[in-house]
């Protein structure tokens, strides 16, 4: 059943899940320094960020107002 669910995912879900995955594994870095993340909302961004997702924006791809 997981690869029905990993065919509906796209490539900027993948991406967010695969940083969200490293942030908890305690890998994720911040930026180009060796230091590490220690807060969620801040992986959150990261992950977003590297994914090119507005987090303004809804899951139909509107903005909001």
């Amino acid at each position: 059943k997981w690869h029905e669910e990993e065919k509906k995912m796209t490539k900027g879900q993948k991406k967010v899940k695969k940083v969200m995955k490293e942030f908890k594994k305690g890998t994720l870095k911040i930026g180009g320094s060796d230091k590490k993340v220690k807060n969620r909302k801040q992986a959150i961004a990261i992950a977003l960020n590297r994914a090119g997702i507005s987090k303004n924006r809804r899951t139909n791809g509107k903005k909001r107002r």
